[in-house]
């Protein structure tokens, strides 16, 4: 069961509070009534690959993956040498 203090308790209680998180539980601090921060312990683990922490946000619904790989772009410049030109007219 995570366990709520507020900001004065867990400055009092700084030593119980960590003892909490060391036990694997989740504190949060509240600053009048409102929670304002969780102290958790931090994880040993290895750093999780970039497909792991894509899976992750798509689990959590904050990601959505395209359906498709890879889209073909057409070229924008039709003819080669466009930037130069540019570049080059730019500088007139």
């Amino acid at each position: 069961m995570a366990r709520t203090y507020s900001i004065y308790e867990a400055k009092a209680r700084f030593s119980e509070v960590i003892r909490e998180v060391r036990e694997g539980e989740t504190v949060t601090v509240s600053y009048r009534g409102e929670p304002v921060a969780e102290i958790r312990a931090i994880r040993k683990s290895k750093m999780p690959t970039l497909d792991e922490r894509l899976d992750h946000l798509e689990r959590r619904g904050a990601l959505v993956r395209p359906v498709r790989a890879s889209r073909d772009f057409k070229m924008v410049a039709r003819r080669p040498g466009a930037l130069a030109r540019f570049l080059a007219e730019r500088a007139e």
